[in-house]
């Protein structure tokens, strides 16, 4: 049996969500982002969960939802993700499911995890509904795999896992595929305005 975790970055709550500041306060991004983080954290079921962060208030958050604190202070995104999942893997997963905070449709991680025997060698990943993002990302540990976050993910993290020689596979998952970024996003796709 494969040794599988989850992987939630999460930003600080107050810097998250800047791009809805037309439609929402600071409190309300705030209030969403940490609702939004929850809801990962419950999807990923019985997988133990671990958020990467910087931020003492998400650590503290992190630790009440149930989950492990990956402490990356100063890393940024790409670096504390591609960090901790090297980090995990030497703890002992052989997969890491990495699942970004702002998924409101996500309800089960699950199914995310190759069963077949060459598991170990194969990626998962789910875009976002434009095709254009990476909002998960399911992947053996051990691999060196760098990522790569921000416009155009998706096709530079097919590119990585292309150059480290593991088999790709795609999951159009609509719930999954569902972020929030922008102020149209609101009210839409199972989001609370």
């Amino acid at each position: 049996m494969t040794a599988v975790g989850v992987l939630v970055p999460v930003k600080a709550f107050a810097d998250a969500k800047v791009r809805l500041a037309p439609a929402l306060n600071p409190a309300e991004r705030a209030q969403l982002a940490r609702t939004m983080a929850a809801g990962v954290v419950a999807a990923a079921g019985d997988l133990p969960v671990w958020v990467v962060c910087d931020d003492e208030a998400v650590a503290a958050w992190a630790r009440n939802v149930g989950a492990e604190v990956l402490w990356m202070p100063g890393r940024g995104l790409n670096r504390a993700v591609t960090e901790g999942v090297a980090t995990l893997g030497k703890h002992g997963l052989e997969r890491v499911v990495v699942c970004h905070a702002d998924l409101p449709r996500a309800v089960h991680l699950d199914h995310l995890s190759p069963k077949e025997p060459d598991a170990l060698r194969t990626v998962v990943m789910v875009p976002d509904r434009h095709r254009d993002g990476t909002n998960v990302l399911s992947l053996p540990t051990g691999t060196g795999f760098r990522f790569s976050y921000g416009p155009g993910s998706f096709h530079r993290h097919e590119a990585e896992a292309v150059r480290h020689e593991l088999a790709v596979v795609v999951l159009d998952d609509p719930d999954l595929a569902w972020d929030v970024d922008l102020p149209a996003d609101l009210g839409t796709g199972g989001v609370p305005t």
